[in-house]
């Protein structure tokens, strides 16, 4: 009974490692991102104006220019529940609403100081909605940030595989 067992087992196992590249080989970044929508129309360009104000670009890309906005908005909708979804959606919408009320002008139109002051007073205000999605969002932008391919390998210099094997030298 046991050897049955073990016998289908690997015989699956083989069969899944049979079958793995040619299944892998089809994913291309096209037909991925064809099932991956924003939650709503606009709300990447919002975004990226968002992450841009969180890590903004000096003499290193900025969030932006990495396309933090992008991941996050990707982590939002694959990660998270639909109430953090909703949670998103509304804080996006309250961007607006608080830089309207504060500048007199939508969010992406703002200036940067004033993009600073809508997202500090989102994070004092008393909405709730208001602070979880400036917490959210600051976090996710600055993992994202840290773990790009720029910051990874020009700041951080992350070695993939540390310790490299020189199998030809000469021992003295």
């Amino acid at each position: 009974m046991k050897r049955r067992s073990a016998i289908k087992n690997l015989s699956m196992a083989v069969g899944a490692a049979i079958a793995w590249p040619s299944w892998a080989q089809a994913w291309t970044p096209e037909s991925l991102s064809q099932t991956t929508q924003p939650i709503h129309a606009g709300s990447l360009d919002l975004l990226g104006e968002v992450v841009e104000t969180i890590i903004p670009e000096t003499t290193t890309p900025g969030a932006k220019s990495l396309k933090v906005h992008a991941l996050v908005d990707r982590m939002i909708r694959d990660c998270y529940g639909s109430e953090a979804q909703q949670a998103y959606a509304q804080g996006l919408n309250l961007c607006n609403e608080f830089s309207e009320k504060m500048n007199q002008k939508s969010f992406s139109q703002a200036s940067k100081t004033e993009r600073e002051k809508v997202l500090k007073e989102m994070s004092t205000s008393d909405s709730p909605v208001a602070k979880d999605f400036v917490a959210l969002v600051k976090g996710l932008t600055i993992r994202g940030y840290l773990n790009s391919e720029y910051v990874m390998t020009n700041i951080l210099h992350f070695n993939m595989a540390p310790g490299y094997y020189h199998g030809c030298v000469p021992v003295k």
